[in-house]
């Protein structure tokens, strides 16, 4: 896969991106993606400059492999986030929850390529003419904030309709998925939720055993009528959600407040009845857990016996 255009743009050796996770993309897992051949993701979420930095500089003491940054760019420390990886020299940045159209001429002067997270195709052609060097075109299977596309009808339509390399997310946990991904058009992947339950990922205990137990059919997308809906795991948060959510006398404020601080209770407290777990659908498929080198090349191998590739092609 040495030749592949997303390894040889981002300097890694698998086609295999770590999802920018918040509150559980660190540098710690970040630096294992890198070190076992992928591209590790640090998320930004709503880091200011200074905690970003300490994370970086964590990340460059754990590996000498790339390394990138998710930018959340609704954060309201978004400009100092932004400064940060252009002044510590990270090469690379995903971008989403938001217009990257601000901080474009910015991050490419300081010589970072910018992915951007897109849901639509008209979002992948937007950011194709700001100068994005690729897309992750990420369908509604996926976990945490999601659009109403699935991969299988996005990513080939993405492909069609831009110049740029597209990376596909969204289902995805095995060498099927990406092979699959492949057919569809797409240079590489994208995984948030097969990384959950890898070996070097500081999640709680509770959220990746969670994970790990989780079946096909156990996430549920709340959020809709905010304007943002978020698939987790079902537990006691998500049917009180729900419930208030269905419930007309329920104000879009009280639906922000049951909302907020329930992903970082989840994923750092390990409270996963009245937390997010955030997770994608492919979760049933996730039932090991695992070291990033035995998920990253597993993956790849059976993905490359399937398309009759070597892994050195």
């Amino acid at each position: 896969m040495s030749t592949n255009p997303i390894c040889e743009m981002l300097g890694i050796k698998y086609p295999v991106i770590q999802g920018g996770m918040a509150w559980i993309a660190d540098a710690e897992l970040a630096a294992a993606v890198s070190n076992a051949g992928g591209l590790g993701l640090i998320a930004a979420m709503n880091s200011n400059g200074e905690q970003l930095r300490e994370q970086i500089k964590k990340a460059k003491e754990l590996t000498d492999k790339p390394f990138g940054v998710n930018l959340m760019l609704m954060s309201p420390y978004i400009d100092e986030a932004v400064s940060a990886v252009c002044e510590e020299g990270v090469k690379v940045v995903t971008t989403g929850a938001g217009n990257p159209a601000k901080y474009m001429e910015q991050l490419k002067s300081a010589g970072v390529k910018v992915i951007c997270v897109v849901a639509s195709v008209a979002l992948a052609v937007m950011v194709e003419r700001m100068g994005a060097s690729a897309v992750v075109a990420e369908g509604c299977e996926s976990g945490g904030h999601v659009g109403d596309t699935t991969t299988m009808a996005l990513v080939p339509q993405v492909v069609d309709a831009v110049n740029i390399p597209v990376i596909a997310a969204g289902g995805i946990a095995d060498g099927r998925g990406m092979a699959a991904a492949f057919m569809l058009g797409a240079q590489a992947v994208q995984m948030g939720t097969r990384f959950l339950t890898a070996k070097e990922c500081n999640v709680h205990p509770n959220y990746k055993e969670k994970v790990l137990k989780a079946k096909d059919r156990d996430t549920i997308v709340t959020g809709k009528s905010l304007g943002h809906p978020v698939r987790a795991l079902k537990n006691r948060m998500t049917r009180d959600f729900q419930a208030k959510e269905l419930d007309p006398a329920t104000t879009p404020g009280e639906l922000e407040k049951m909302g907020a601080g329930a992903l970082r209770r989840a994923a750092i407290e390990g409270d996963v009845k009245t937390g997010s777990c955030m997770c994608g659908q492919i979760a049933g498929l996730v039932n090991s857990e695992d070291s990033c080198e035995e998920i990253i090349t597993g993956i790849c191998r059976d993905a490359c016996a399937l398309l009759g590739r070597s892994l050195e092609e």
